[in-house]
């Protein structure tokens, strides 16, 4: 009975979506305000119809309902409970009913705090973000129902992918669609206004909450899913360049172009094509993403479907929604005047720097990702695109973005000398050059590119103190600057601590890949040996029974200096329903390394195959991506984050027509 019911809620939310879709839309053309009215409490409405409809699910899920196809391809009952939840969404179809849950509750979001929104442009945002949402409704319902009944129900379930029964795992996917999706808030705001003909600074100031909203969402899924790739492949590295890893990563860098584009539209009222633009690619990468997972056109841990028809219709979504943005933005584009006039050397050509700079780069993950399928589609050849290709061609730009920054971050609004920007970062400037020289002279053999990217982040961390200080004002009074220090807008420091946190993140790349050391032998129970400073002792290797696998554990001591650290257990689990087998890193974690430690397969001789890796600065990396996210919250709680300070104020047409 819960089951219909859920299933019953989701078509009846289907219909509230195209009730959502035309009717506002018909009213902010006509000028009805009862039509337009109906807009917020039909995406009320419509979350709470899709939250009905994924409690549902989740309800058949831990009661373990093998009447339903879905529960039986991805559950069981010894399955632990943390993972019989995520099951919902470790799934073709439960992962689609996860993402039109989000987009559901950002376009109620939007109805509840959106007061200060002008009634048509509301009613019209509302109706947009209504219509992605009819798309993926009528996906879900007519290729991936969730609900699906089987006359014959088995005893029990075929488990799910072992894979994602990890904590880690658990988490990303909401994270991750809270990024993906939330950006189709940013997309709903774009075309409203090109539809409206108004792009200007309060709708700047209205769409840089969702952004960075989406942005610190998806930071924080890319981080968990580089984490668990980290400890629970057992391969000891942290991002492989995969397709499905890029898919969130290219909607990553043009939201943090919008972000700071938006800026520019706000404080200068320019960019306002370019920034109309960044809106619409940012939710399509989000849509290519979807594509690529659920598509089958390639293989990865990640995806969740390989099912070329649902991927065409995935692609049919792709082609309405971006080429509809598209056509409606070449016909506006060309009468979006920008009023601001900025000098070569200001904060806004420094902010131009940094989004052609994103947006390069993400054009050459694009490219780097696609190619294999373009290659293959075209000229029949089977061509693999790896890290070697994107590490060569991303990282230019990487330290690009990292050099600019900080100072595009000093430069004072329309016109600036830019002697004064360096001036003030010189002291940051002296102490990165010192630090590779030194690096490069006491190091010499190490990776060149590694030693750059850890003396850029120390110089990313540096000059947002810098930048905060000065901030503070002019004077040698240390206790008024530091008072000041105190009263500066959260946004401020937001920003401060988002750009520091990149510099730790490039501080733990910089130091793994320079200093890394691994290790690769065959070892026998109670056999020692030393990988650096560090001493193992492989103890003994045993069989041990999990909830629902069984696990074949090492336990491997590591000492430095006499002093004995801890026991590591690496292992290599057996899931007998799945009957599938994964690898569990043993990991010894400090502020300053890790010793990482992975077992493999048993030798004729009766010794173990272990490979060690000691990996300076490794927990840097993940550390650094928290900071950035802790940065975006706090920016988000600046009261004028919140309530779009001046949305009240009857903005100006930007548009070259009239606003109706």
């Amino acid at each position: 009975m819960i089951v219909e019911l859920g299933h019953f809620a989701l078509v009846l939310a289907f219909a509230v979506a195209i009730f959502q879709m035309i009717v506002p839309m018909i009213g902010a053309q006509k000028n009805w305000s009862a039509w337009m009215a109906v807009a917020s409490p039909a995406a009320s409405v419509q979350f709470g119809l899709v939250a009905i409809s994924f409690a549902a699910l989740t309800y058949a899920f831990v009661t373990s309902d093998f009447s339903l196809n879905l529960v039986v391809a991805n559950s069981h009952t010894d399955k632990p409970m943390l993972y019989k939840i995520s099951g919902v969404w470790g799934n073709h179809e439960g992962s689609l009913l996860l993402w039109v849950l989000t987009l559901a509750l950002f376009g109620a979001s939007a109805a509840w705090f959106g007061g200060n929104l002008p009634p048509r442009l509301r009613a019209r945002v509302l109706a947009v973000q209504s219509s992605v949402g009819v798309a993926f409704y009528a996906f879900i319902l007519f290729t991936s129902n969730p609900f699906l009944r089987l006359e014959m129900p088995p005893f029990n379930g075929q488990d799910l992918n072992p894979l994602l029964q990890d904590p880690g795992l658990a988490f990303h996917p909401p994270f991750l669609y809270l990024g993906y999706v939330g950006l189709s808030m940013a997309f709903s705001f774009a075309v409203a206004a090109l539809i409206e003909g108004r792009v200007d600074a309060a709708w700047a100031r209205w769409v840089r909450p969702w952004t960075l909203a989406a942005w610190v969402f998806l930071t924080i899924g890319i981080g968990l899913g580089s984490w668990w790739a980290y400890y629970e492949l057992g391969w000891g590295g942290f991002w492989f360049w995969d397709p499905v890893e890029n898919a969130s990563f290219m909607p990553w860098l043009i939201a943090a172009a919008l972000l700071h584009s938006a800026i520019v539209v706000e404080k200068r009222e320019a960019l306002k094509s370019w920034t109309i633009l960044l809106a619409i690619l940012a939710f399509g990468f989000s849509l290519i993403g979807t594509f690529i997972v659920r598509s089958g056109i390639i293989t990865s841990v990640h995806a969740f479907a390989n099912d070329p028809e649902r991927g065409m219709f995935i692609l049919l979504i792709l082609a309405v929604f971006m080429g509809g943005a598209f056509t409606l933005y070449a016909l506006r584009a060309g009468a979006m005047e920008a009023k601001g006039v900025f000098s070569t050397v200001s904060r806004e050509s420094g902010l131009v720097l940094n989004n052609l700079l994103l947006a390069v780069s993400s054009l050459v993950v694009f490219i780097g990702t696609i190619w294999p399928l373009v290659s293959e589609m075209f000229w029949d050849r089977t061509v693999s695109v790896g890290p070697p290709f994107f590490n060569a061609a991303f990282t230019p730009f990487a330290f690009a973005i990292a050099i600019a920054l900080p100072i595009g971050a000093v430069l004072p609004w329309k016109r600036a000398r830019l002697d004064r920007a360096v001036r003030a970062m010189s002291g940051v400037a002296a102490l990165t050059l010192a630090l590779f020289g030194f690096l490069y002279v006491f190091t010499t053999g190490n990776s060149l590119a590694g030693l750059i990217t850890l003396a850029l982040g120390v110089w990313l961390v540096a000059a947002s103190a810098v930048d905060l200080w000065q901030r503070t004002g002019q004077g040698r009074d240390i206790g008024a600057k530091l008072a000041r220090l105190t009263r500066l807008p959260r946004a401020d420091w937001g920003k401060a601590i988002a750009h520091a946190g990149v510099g730790i993140t490039f501080i733990g790349v910089g130091g793994l890949v320079t200093y890394q050391l691994e290790d690769i032998r065959v070892a026998q129970i109670g056999e020692e040996f030393d990988v650096g400073a560090y001493h193992l002792t492989l103890r003994d290797v045993r069989e041990v029974q999990g909830p629902n696998y069984i696990s074949t554990m090492a336990f491997i001591e590591v000492a430095q200096n006499g002093e004995i650290l801890g026991v590591l257990n690496p292992e290599k689990r057996i899931y007998p329903v799945a009957g599938m087998p994964t690898t569990e890193a043993g990991i010894d974690s400090g502020f300053l390394r890790d010793v990482y430690v992975a077992l493999g397969d048993p030798q004729l001789d009766g010794g173990w195959a272990v490979r060690t890796w000691i990996k300076p600065f490794a927990n840097w990396i993940w550390g650094g991506t928290i900071i950035m996210s802790l940065g975006g919250f706090l920016s988000l709680s600046d009261r004028r984050y919140r309530v779009a300070a001046g949305a009240k104020r009857e903005p100006s047409t930007a548009v070259g027509v009239p606003a109706e």
